[in-house]
């Protein structure tokens, strides 16, 4: 059975359009997973059907309602489900379209995009942005959880600094989500805990790095290579900014890591 996601813009709000559209994709047999309304004035629809010809008619017959506009039907991307889901579409830059941005009180959100992000099949590089105790480590473990993935520290502070030199058995298992605090190791001197840093960076499995501007400013590795880039904030204008760690001395004097 197929899926796909329907959006319109509703023209003209009177009573009953969306029962008319709901009867039109009943007596097409398309049913209605879910339902919602994704921005102001527009509603969206998850569909699934076991025949692509029932959408394609549905298509063109909906296009001939005038209160409505159609705006999207097409298959499902993540940003569709999360949109029908949470009543919203997450924020995204508008450059980098690889970059989603989100505020604390949207960290049930955050955690939601990030467990869909990991169930996926393949593996990704995925960076967080974000000031201290803003809920960056909380999020991925929670994502973790939700995903039902087992989550391995490389490097943290979530309850103490952590910096790993090796893994242990059932560690090693690509499934794993890999988790690295790039402040802590710009900090180390280990050279243990570097190379299993390079050797895990070469592992087909996914990685959530922290503070991943300092990560590739030390390394090998540009903000390009990752797949996503996350941005959270305890409110929407807040700068994430480093010159004031750095004053404070957080990073050693150390040069190019070489991961």
């Amino acid at each position: 059975m197929g899926e796909w996601y329907f959006e319109y813009e509703i023209q003209v709000n009177r009573p009953g359009l969306l029962g008319d559209i709901a009867s039109l994709l009943g007596m097409l047999r398309v049913n209605i997973v879910t339902i919602n309304g994704v921005d102001e004035g527009r509603r969206g629809l998850l569909l699934k059907s076991e025949k692509a010809e029932s959408i394609k008619r549905f298509q063109s017959i909906v296009k001939t309602i005038d209160d409505i506009r159609v705006t999207k039907l097409r298959e499902p991307k993540l940003r569709d489900r999360l949109a029908v889901r949470h009543g919203h579409y997450i924020e995204r830059d508008a450059d980098e379209r690889n970059t989603f941005r989100f505020v604390r009180d949207e960290l049930g959100i955050l955690v939601d995009i990030m467990a869909e992000l990991f169930k996926k099949e393949g593996h990704k590089l995925i960076g967080i942005r974000g000031m201290p105790r803003v809920g960056k480590t909380e999020s991925i473990v929670a994502a973790s959880v939700c995903a039902n993935k087992k989550w391995i520290f490389l490097s943290s502070t979530m309850i103490k600094q952590t910096v790993r030199k090796q893994l242990i058995g059932d560690e090693y298992n690509p499934n794993n989500i890999f988790i690295l605090d790039g402040v802590v190791s710009r900090r180390t001197q280990e050279e243990r805990h570097l190379q299993l840093v390079r050797e895990v960076m070469n592992m087909p499995c996914t990685k959530v790095i922290e503070h991943p501007d300092i990560f590739v400013k030390h390394s090998e590795y540009k903000i390009e290579d990752f797949d996503y880039i996350i941005e959270l904030r305890h409110h929407p204008e807040e700068d994430i900014v480093y010159d004031a760690l750095e004053k404070n001395n957080l990073f050693s004097n150390g040069d190019f890591f070489g991961f």
